[in-house]
């Protein structure tokens, strides 16, 4: 084992809830190799089942806690997903947890904390306002997390997340195999991320103890009905149906953009960049 990987081992052990999800799983294969990393599943599978670092979890049936002290985390990622109210509860578990033993929180929170300001981008400390369920069940749990000392909370605001196997191009494959027409949202100007782009950047806020507000998506902006009609020109050759769902007449803003907590320039990336790599 290289040193690095030993040193980084000691520094934490990491609980992911949620590491059988899509974007669980990105981090869980980014920090594996280098932290005691654990995680949670939801759904049975032998992989998991034969995983000594991952335990069942079912948010609305388990106690989160006794995932917590057969872990023993320094560092929870929070990437649960299942009823919102159940969530919340596991939170205050979880938020007396980190009081009780000083460790941290990331929490992926989503640009959905904004879906009611519709006029402009919105940057990390802009007051957060959602009309939609899942932005003001995300906007609950982060106001509960900023009442813990700054240093051991991480809030991550996420844009729509794009991958090779991410839900949303599964979505459009099947679309396109079923004849389906592919939704597009015309006025929506928003910003977007790439998954492995993303877990880096998680794995640079542990490395270097970063806490605060932190909005991760593209440094450029796009028009969702032109980003979506360039990934799917990635995916088939075939004239594609496009059903055009307009929800204002005028254009409105779902993006998350930096202007405090920036990271490096090569941990940055543009839509144009994240296009590049779903063509790979």
């Amino acid at each position: 084992m290289k040193k690095i990987k030993k040193v980084e081992s000691q520094k934490h052990r990491i609980l992911i809830l949620g590491a059988s999800g899509y974007i669980g799983n990105a981090i869980y294969k980014e920090l594996g190799p280098y932290f005691r990393t654990f995680g949670t599943y939801r759904t049975p599978k032998k992989d998991y089942e034969t995983n000594h670092q991952f335990f069942h979890y079912n948010v609305e049936e388990d106690d989160v806690y006794e995932i917590l002290e057969a872990c023993k985390p320094t560092i929870i990622i929070s990437a649960l997903r299942g009823d919102f109210n159940a969530q919340f509860i596991a939170h205050q578990h979880i938020l007396e947890y980190v009081v009780a033993t000083n460790c941290k929180i990331i929490f992926l929170s989503s640009a959905n904390v904004f879906d009611a300001y519709s006029k402009f981008p919105s940057y990390e400390l802009d007051k957060t306002l959602s009309h939609s369920v899942y932005g003001h069940f995300k906007i609950k749990i982060e106001n509960s997390l900023l009442r813990l000392a700054k240093k051991q909370v991480a809030i991550i605001r996420l844009p729509m997340v794009f991958g090779a196997s991410s839900p949303r191009i599964s979505e459009m494959k099947a679309s396109i195999l079923e004849t389906n027409a592919v939704e597009i949202f015309p006025n929506l100007i928003m910003n977007v991320m790439l998954d492995k782009k993303l877990t880096q950047q998680i794995h640079y806020i542990i490395n270097r103890n970063k806490h605060g507000v932190f909005h991760l998506g593209s440094t450029d902006l796009v028009h969702h009905d032109e980003f979506v009609k360039d990934v799917v020109a990635l995916i088939t050759d075939k004239k594609i149906v496009f059903k055009q769902v307009f929800t204002t007449n005028e254009d409105r803003y779902l993006a998350v953009l930096p202007k405090f907590n920036k990271l490096p320039k090569h941990l940055q990336i543009t839509s144009q960049e994240i296009l590049e790599e779903l063509e790979k």
